[in-house]
């Protein structure tokens, strides 16, 4: 289970034009020590085991082998799916296992079995980091007192975390599928700079929680020919240029915030865990409902980017002389404000994932009226939000503004991730008592 990083596939994410406005240079990938800081500074304490094997897991998913967000999704959700079952099983199976419900007397060690669930899915996970896995992990157990319940701990984690890579295996994750490339109008092809095509076996990897990828469809974007096409083109063309005079400052950083493939999500997750003093086991079931639900919008997301197999706004504005809409115009030369990503546009990846996202933060807490914040390395800025739909919101206009999706890729992307939330809860994490 390797974390296959060839050199060119970490470029698309970490390259904005040189002509920005704000003149914002990208920073270098952010360190371990940067990211616990970020979180010290956010108000996540680490005494929660869940929240500081969380931030254990980002270091190795993100700070080590820079996987993109397609990946990502994976790896968060099998650490925190397996961490889940641990803590379930040793509270007695309050709640629904996700996978296995190891025998426990409720006197093992939380902190060792949280330790080694995510030790053991993270080792599975990244061969190469196998050295500084494990003396992170032999450092969480030498200050948990020797005995039966250190051991018992580790026993009940060992069989989590086993159960959760054994379930894994051979479910699709890195397959040899390849996107199809169009020449017709409105058809997807690779785009500028770099002209990659990546992720497509995400589509074809097996869901956590839906009972295949294609269990939600998408009504479909607009058709070229169509007034609302057009409109979208030129909403686009003018707010998401890489040198648009309409965009403001606040759109402008706000796209970048959302770009940033150190995703702000996971500092807000454990933020939200510490702000509205989640006990260890509501925080695993927290963790585990919020990363499984958000990985299998992404299936759900490029399952249906394979479908409609839509061309970006770069292509359709470079190329709309040729689109047989009287209402667009060609603009040879124009270029969005961030990179476009190396996979068909409709719907959003970003979209589904945050409309998920958002929706099981609604339903978890039982109100839309959160207030949280994240910081970005890209944008140098932290964003400030007091409800869960603000945030849903903002994502929808900051994927426009940077110029690589038509708004109704973005809402239709929403409405897809809360179709998958909608029915992860209703099947899945419920109380049993």
């Amino acid at each position: 289970m390797s974390s296959h990083r060839p050199a060119l596939r970490k470029l698309w994410s970490r390259t904005i034009p040189a002509a920005l406005a704000l003149g914002v240079m990208l920073a270098s990938t952010a360190t371990a020590p940067a990211a616990a800081a970020a979180d010290r500074a956010a108000g996540n304490s680490t005494t929660n085991p869940v929240v500081a094997w969380d931030l254990q897991a980002q270091t190795a998913i993100w700070d080590v082998a820079a996987q993109q967000p397609n990946e990502q999704v994976r790896s968060f959700a099998m650490v925190n799916g397996a961490v889940y079952d641990a803590v379930n099983a040793i509270a007695g199976t309050p709640y629904q296992s996700y996978l296995v419900a190891p025998a426990a007397r409720g006197t093992e060690s939380v902190d060792a079995a949280v330790a080694t669930a995510a030790h053991g899915v993270l080792a599975a996970l990244f061969p190469a980091q196998q050295e500084r896995l494990r003396a992170e992990y032999d450092e969480a157990l030498s200050v948990i007192p020797d005995g039966p319940s250190k051991r018992g701990g580790v026993r009940v984690g060992s069989r989590t975390a086993a159960a959760m890579v054994a379930a894994r295996q051979d479910d699709g994750a890195y397959g040899d599928q390849q996107w199809t490339v169009g020449t017709e109008p409105g058809e997807w092809r690779p785009t500028p700079p770099l002209f990659l095509s990546q992720g497509a076996w995400t589509g074809h990897m097996r869901p956590f929680l839906l009972p295949r990828a294609s269990l939600f469809r998408t009504p479909g974007p607009p058709a070229v020919t169509s007034r609302a096409y057009a409109r979208e083109v030129a909403e686009v063309e003018q707010v998401g240029a890489a040198s648009s005079t309409v965009r403001t400052q606040d759109q402008t950083e706000a796209a970048l915030w959302w770009h940033d493939r150190r995703s702000a999500s996971w500092e807000i997750k454990r933020q939200l865990a510490t702000t509205q003093r989640l006990s260890t086991l509501q925080t695993a079931r927290f963790f585990a409902m919020t990363d499984l639900i958000v990985a299998d919008s992404g299936v759900a997301c490029f399952s249906q980017k394979e479908y409609w197999s839509y061309w970006r706004p770069v292509t359709a504005i470079q190329q709309a002389g040729n689109d047989g809409n009287p209402r667009t115009a060609a603009d040879p030369d124009w270029a969005p404000l961030l990179v476009t990503p190396p996979f068909p546009e409709y719907p959003s990846g970003h979209a589904c994932g945050t409309g998920a996202r958002m929706s099981l933060y609604r339903h978890f807490f039982g109100t839309d009226d959160v207030t949280f914040s994240g910081s970005s390395v890209d944008s140098g800025t932290t964003r400030h939000f007091t409800s869960f739909s603000q945030a849903l919101d903002e994502l929808i206009g900051a994927r426009v503004w940077g110029g690589v999706h038509f708004r109704s890729a973005d809402v239709d992307g929403a409405n897809l991730g809360a179709a998958v939330f909608r029915y992860a809860v209703r099947h899945h994490f419920r109380p049993l008592r």
